[in-house]
């Protein structure tokens, strides 16, 4: 069983390696904007999860997935020979879901701040249900004496 720190460190350096390499040895056409956003190894340091994002649209990422799959050995060999370590991890790349999930929220948001600008405007123009000031309020001793004197007359008229 391996350290965490250390797996964590060879992720780190793995996710270096191969943006670096992307970027300066792999000339495949297909490649577009590609960014590393991650990379996670195992605890045994044997498989490595690189996420990745691609800049344009769904056939530009199809295409970017093809040309790392098919860099994909290139990119193993280039990590052995710059980590150093024992056992080359292998390479398995999936498209990061981040920006999608950052786009979905971005947009739950603004239709929430359309709904409170909604319910801002009925509020402005809204009036109170009852009495502007719902509350009770302790009644003068000279009140209590002008009802009292009020519900007698009532009742004798009745």
């Amino acid at each position: 069983m391996t350290d965490t720190a250390r797996a964590r460190k060879l992720a780190d350096r793995i996710r270096v390696v191969v943006a670096e390499t992307l970027q300066r040895r792999i000339k495949d056409p297909r490649l577009g904007y590609v960014t590393i956003t991650d990379t996670r190894v195992t605890g045994d340091l044997r498989e490595a999860t690189v996420f990745y994002t691609v800049f344009g649209d769904d056939e530009e990422r199809a295409a970017s997935a093809a040309a790392l799959e098919s860099a994909k050995g290139v990119l193993r060999s280039e990590v052995g020979r710059q980590t150093g370590v024992r056992f080359t991890p292998s390479l398995a790349f999936v498209a990061d879901a981040l920006p999608d999930t950052a786009r979905t929220i971005d947009d739950l948001l603004a239709k929430v701040r359309a709904s409170d600008e909604e319910v801002r405007k009925t509020a402005t123009d809204a009036a109170y249900a009852g009495d502007a000031d719902p509350y009770r309020k302790p009644v003068d001793e000279d009140d209590d004496i002008a009802t009292a004197a009020a519900v007698d007359d009532d009742d004798e008229d009745a």
